[in-house]
């Protein structure tokens, strides 16, 4: 059995070798890791989401993206793939690549058991220290189930939980409104 150690990577050998791959890896402290695949839960969960607040940002200054906008958080150096990602202002990019946000204003996870831990305990973490950041949603998959965690102007965050299909949270920092039964709209869930 091979010990080998990973090799040490930049973060630009990262983003060269990651902007080839066929696949998404996050990336810190010069390691790359590969992103598990998702569920059709998962996936409904996503893009329910995403169709939501792209209906309610049409026409406005702000910009919501899938899974597929890479974000940097500059005070870690982690690199990441958030669920659904939504800007609003001027959006500021890493580099001429256009490839990766660094001023999220709304930042959404979809909770799945194996990155259920990370996204609430480091992710956030990571997530805490971008100041434009200024909510951040848990979205769980096998329940009903969602948290809002909202800045607070002294730097504390603030919970909110919704639970019942007939509730919804208002995302001040987008201007939108999450209704629970459409984000679970088609989303199999015990009773």
């Amino acid at each position: 059995m091979s010990t080998q150690a990973k090799p040490f990577l930049t973060p630009e050998q990262y983003l060269e070798i990651e902007r080839r791959a066929e696949y998404k890896s996050e990336y810190w402290r010069g390691e790359m890791f590969a992103m598990a695949g998702a569920t059709r839960q998962h996936g409904l969960l996503t893009g329910n989401l995403l169709a939501s607040l792209h209906q309610q940002l049409r026409g406005r200054r702000c910009e919501v993206y899938s899974s597929d906008m890479r974000v940097l958080i500059p005070a870690t150096g982690l690199y990441t793939y958030p669920d659904v990602v939504a800007v609003c202002g001027d959006t500021r990019l890493a580099d001429d690549h256009r490839d990766t946000l660094l001023n999220p204003t709304f930042v959404a996870e979809i909770l799945s058991p194996s990155t259920e831990s990370y996204d609430r305990g480091r992710k956030f973490e990571h997530y805490r220290t971008v100041e434009s950041l200024q909510e951040y949603l848990l979205v769980a998959q096998d329940r009903v189930q969602v948290e809002l965690y909202t800045r607070q102007p002294e730097g504390t965050w603030l919970l909110r939980e919704a639970r019942r299909l007939e509730d919804a949270l208002e995302l001040g920092s987008i201007g939108c409104r999450i209704l629970l039964a459409d984000l679970y709209d088609k989303v199999e869930v015990p009773a």
